[in-house]
């Protein structure tokens, strides 16, 4: 056979259609993804199985809804001895005001990090990612010990308060979200800055004027992951909150399934059901800036 013979004889692959291969090729991923899809909305299915079934019990409920009755919600509702709209409140307060706080101090502290220079601002840097090296756990009986001698004196801030349970969580504010802050604000140019000062204004004026606005879409990012982090934290809150009037959505769900894990365990999934929904919420909202601001934050 010649060369020109053999350059234009067909090969036993190319007369396989190019979309045919690529599908033969692509079968099995579509598979893992089917089964990966089932494995995830199975236990969805059996809590809202659960919570919709009139029996509200654990011994009565499976994964594939037999009944649907809203007495599960019903009864959570109007409980006087699970206060549920009042953990509800509590968990919005703590997770709302915490979120806000932890946005603000992690962009005053990641602005200062990447756009002034002073002396430790590396060595600073450094003890914030060496501080994540820790558990939190270990903190845990430092602050139960600290807060309970700061409630013998000022009683709205001590131990079993929403406020003190807050003030925690805004002593871990400069963690790692700092590092993700500075990255997004190292990729603005120094020189609007340069130019705002030619005009006059300070550093104040700066942050609050300018960089906030277009740093937004990081500062967005930090705020759903704050929100989530703080809305289902359970560690800290169980250790901090103890009264029925005082406890979070997360802590008092727990109490209800522990006071009668099969009576009970209907309406815990009504109320994890509930629970879920402001997150989803957060997270539909605000879904391109989530992306938009990790992709960006982490070129640096």
């Amino acid at each position: 056979m010649t060369q020109t013979q053999t350059q234009t004889a067909p090969s036993r692959a190319s007369t396989v259609p190019v979309g045919k291969r690529r599908r033969s090729g692509l079968w099995w991923r579509h598979a893992l993804a089917v089964v990966a899809l089932i494995w995830a909305l199975f236990p969805v299915l059996f809590i809202l199985s659960a919570a919709l079934n009139p029996a509200g019990t654990l011994s009565a409920a499976s994964p594939i809804p037999q009944q649907f009755s809203l007495k599960n919600f019903t009864d959570l509702f109007t409980s006087t001895t699970f206060p549920f709209w009042t953990w509800f409140r509590n968990s919005l307060i703590v997770a709302g005001l915490g979120t806000v706080f932890q946005v603000f101090i992690g962009a005053a502290a990641a602005y200062a990090f990447s756009r002034l220079r002073w002396s430790g601002r590396r060595a600073g840097l450094m003890a914030l990612l060496l501080a994540q090296m820790f558990p939190a756990l270990l903190a845990f009986p430092a602050l139960y010990v600290m807060f309970v001698r700061l409630g013998e004196v000022l009683p709205g801030i001590g131990l079993n308060t929403l406020w003190g349970l807050l003030l925690v969580y805004l002593g871990g504010a400069m963690g790692a979200n700092v590092w993700l802050l500075k990255g997004y604000f190292d990729t603005i140019p120094t020189s609007m800055d340069e130019a705002a000062k030619m005009d006059g204004a300070s550093h104040a004026r700066i942050f609050f004027t300018m960089t906030l606005r277009l740093v937004a879409p990081i500062l967005a990012t930090v705020g759903i992951l704050a929100f989530v982090m703080l809305w289902g934290e359970f560690l800290l809150a169980s250790i901090f909150l103890l009264d029925q009037d005082q406890r979070t959505l997360g802590i008092g769900l727990y109490s209800l399934n522990m006071a009668d894990r099969n009576s009970y365990f209907g309406m815990f999934c009504a109320g994890a059901l509930v629970a879920s929904i402001p997150p989803v919420l957060v997270y539909l909202g605000l879904q391109k800036q989530l992306i938009g601001g990790l992709t960006s934050g982490s070129v640096k």
